[in-house]
């Protein structure tokens, strides 16, 4: 999956501006939150802005371009819903080595050597893993559905 394909995909489930004060992230746009982005304009925040932010601070940050295609999705997603360094290191229990979150030259070996069907289950079944054992005891839902499996 590219990244306009992954952006496509994942944009449908984000919301357009909303300014509750209840939200600890503020006034939010596109997924994007003012505490996360205390620089950016978030109510005239453009789609191609956003855009520009995912592509920057999580596909390129979480190495979407060097993991095999069929996991790119979901490293991307879950970059953006828990952080880049917990998607590298869920990548990294995937793939049986050292959960350092940094994406380096053993981390991408060992993604490469393994069926893309086989690296997509064990990642989706190591985040699963961390997603159920959030200390709130709850999945993410987002939009009426369970962020966590896209198999």
């Amino acid at each position: 999956m590219t990244f306009d394909e992954a952006f496509e995909s994942l944009i449908g489930h984000e919301g357009g501006y909303v300014n509750n004060p209840a939200d600890p992230g503020g006034e939010t746009k596109f997924g994007i939150s003012k505490r996360s982005y205390p620089g950016v304009d978030i109510k005239s925040l453009t789609l191609d802005q956003a855009k520009a932010i995912y592509l920057r601070d999580f596909w390129k940050s979480v190495g979407c371009d060097a993991v095999p295609l069929t996991a790119a999705f979901d490293l991307f997603d879950m970059a953006v819903n828990s952080g880049v360094k917990r998607a590298i290191t869920t990548l990294q229990t995937a793939a049986a080595v050292t959960a350092d979150g940094i994406l380096g030259p053993v981390t991408l070996r060992a993604v490469a050597a393994m069926p893309g069907a086989t690296l997509v289950a064990r990642f989706n079944g190591a985040r699963l893993n961390f997603m159920t054992n959030l200390a709130t005891g709850q999945p993410l839902v987002r939009a009426g559905r369970v962020v966590l499996l896209t198999i």
